[in-house]
């Protein structure tokens, strides 16, 4: 693999993209667990992490992955694993503590087709949801998807800067094709692309609170065993950690997990349109599927129908307010996916009233090519 400071023209995969991202990233230390179709950013990390003092280390399974990133967040380090669906799964309560314990880190779900074992070679959008709603209790998550090889790389350091900027768990959603693809991506520069590091407390000790609610409630954090006393639980706690009862202090927790997201949407929130000024009928997809949307969309403005594209890259938050203004004056959006359909409700609760919600949905492990999309619009147009 070639050096992630080198300005080349490289082909490079989409999951080993995702590997130089997070090295750009500072990103020195990667825990996790072997499995189809990740296990190529694994490999990855695990070649280059020593040579830029990083450790790699392959756990026993992807519940003491999710555990082990952690404690090494919590002692200073920009930490990540990578999986699939099952995995995911099996990491959902240790993501929930991360959450809770304002742990920054970074959760690559290279998705496949599920439930269960399901479909490890093959292609799925289905893990949308669980990405949003995975653990239980009340939070704000924040998830980004790329759809090309050079966006593995820039949304895996966009996704560190999230995590490290607003102090949580950030996942970055690909898919099976997308990491596993290879394209010609110009390797950014070293300060080419923003990297951001978490802020540090700059108080005496005695003033130090691990979970203070400050004016953009995202709390500088000290390192284990730099010096400062704070706890560290589960539990919902107070300001220095430990677990409270008091109705004030949990409601004051649960609405800064919940608010240090949403007051910096505009921040967050990144989304790719295409000839939607104009459009009659929208496509909305993410990830591999918005690819051959694109094209589908141009072969509609061959034969003279008005149709644009909407591609979320921040999956969570949703991007309410900016789709809801490119799909002002269409009077239909068809929302592609490769699942049942999940982000299509999304749709259907922000869409102006004038604008027929229509879908198209493929779960068989197979993707959805231009053709398929095309013939859908025709049809609903």
């Amino acid at each position: 693999m070639p050096s992630s400071n080198t300005s080349a023209r490289v082909l490079m995969q989409g999951n080993e993209a995702c590997a130089h991202g997070a090295i750009y990233s500072g990103c020195r230390f990667f825990g996790g667990y072997p499995i189809t179709p990740s296990t190529e950013i694994a490999e990855g990390m695990a070649r280059m992490l020593p040579k830029y003092g990083g450790r790699f280390i392959q756990m026993e399974d992807e519940i003491g992955s999710m555990a082990a990133i952690i404690g090494a967040s919590a002692a200073g380090l920009k930490s990540m694993t990578a999986t699939s669906g099952p995995g995911y799964s099996l990491m959902q309560e240790n993501i929930g503590y991360a959450y809770m314990t304002e742990v920054p880190c970074v959760i690559v779900n290279v998705q496949r087709g599920g439930p269960s074992t399901g479909l490890p070679t093959k292609i799925g959008q289905a893990d949308t949801m669980q990405a949003r709603w995975g653990p239980h209790g009340d939070y704000n998550a924040i998830v980004v998807a790329p759809a090309s090889v050079r966006e593995c790389f820039e949304q895996t350091v966009k996704a560190f800067n999230f995590s490290e900027r607003f102090r949580t768990p950030v996942t970055l959603l690909g898919d099976e094709v997308l990491g596993h693809m290879r394209e010609v991506i110009t390797v950014p520069e070293e300060g080419e692309l923003e990297v951001i590091s978490r802020e540090k407390p700059d108080v005496p000790s005695e003033w130090y609170h691990h979970f203070e609610v400050t004016p953009n409630l995202v709390s500088p954090m000290a390192a284990v065993g730099d010096g400062y006393r704070y706890h560290m639980t589960g539990l919902t706690h107070d300001s220095e950690g430990f677990p409270t009862a008091k109705i004030s202090e949990i409601k004051r927790k649960l609405d800064k997990l919940y608010y240090k997201i949403s007051r910096f949407y505009d921040e967050i929130v990144q989304i790719d349109t295409e000839m939607t000024e104009d459009a009659s009928i929208c496509v909305l997809a993410y990830g591999t599927t918005a690819r051959a949307a694109r094209q589908a969309v141009h072969m509609a403005r061959e034969k003279r129908i008005r149709a644009g594209l909407i591609r979320p890259i921040t999956i969570w938050p949703f991007a309410d307010e900016h789709i809801r203004e490119h799909l002002a004056h269409a009077k239909k959006v068809l929302v592609v996916e490769l699942n049942m359909g999940q982000l299509v409700n999304e749709v259907r609760r922000i869409a102006p009233r004038h604008c027929k919600v229509e879908q198209l949905n493929r779960y068989d492990g197979e993707v959805l090519n231009p053709v398929d999309i095309f013939k859908k619009i025709l049809e609903v147009k």
